[in-house]
């Protein structure tokens, strides 16, 4: 029963659903981007309860606090129960924002734009462009 005892980082991961595949959790942690006080984690480490992981995958970053450990994946309402999401509001609302630009939209069947219509359509993103970065 002392096997069991024993969790590995890349395991662990994918268990919580952070990544998609075990090989995804793997491969993360080779690359560097999982890292425990700063310090790259190799897919072997052994998880303890307690540690905070900083884990970046793509362009989001999440901190996340490991609160029991879960040895096989389950589903999102279960999870939920073995780590803590501790990611500042402020990386987290940064990286929904970018998802979230104005969508412009035409009527259906109202052809292909007008050089007006394009030069209206160019100023309203540079309008937006400008706004996000002021």
């Amino acid at each position: 029963m002392a096997e069991k005892e024993r969790l590995r980082i890349d395991k662990y991961l994918w268990a919580i659903r952070i990544f998609k595949t075990r090989t995804l959790a793997t491969d993360a942690c080779k690359a560097g981007r999982v890292k425990l006080n700063g310090q790259n984690v190799k897919p072997s480490y052994e998880v303890k309860v307690g540690e905070v992981y900083h884990v970046s995958k793509g362009i989001e970053r999440k901190q996340v606090k490991v609160t029991g450990l879960l040895y096989n994946r389950a589903d999102a309402k279960t999870v939920v129960g073995y780590y803590e999401d501790i990611t500042p509001e402020q990386e987290t609302y940064g990286f929904k924002s970018m998802f979230h630009a104005p969508a412009l939209k035409r009527d259906r069947g109202t052809g292909r734009p007008t050089k007006k219509d394009r030069r209206e359509i160019d100023d309203l993103l540079n309008d937006d462009e400008d706004a996000n970065q002021g």
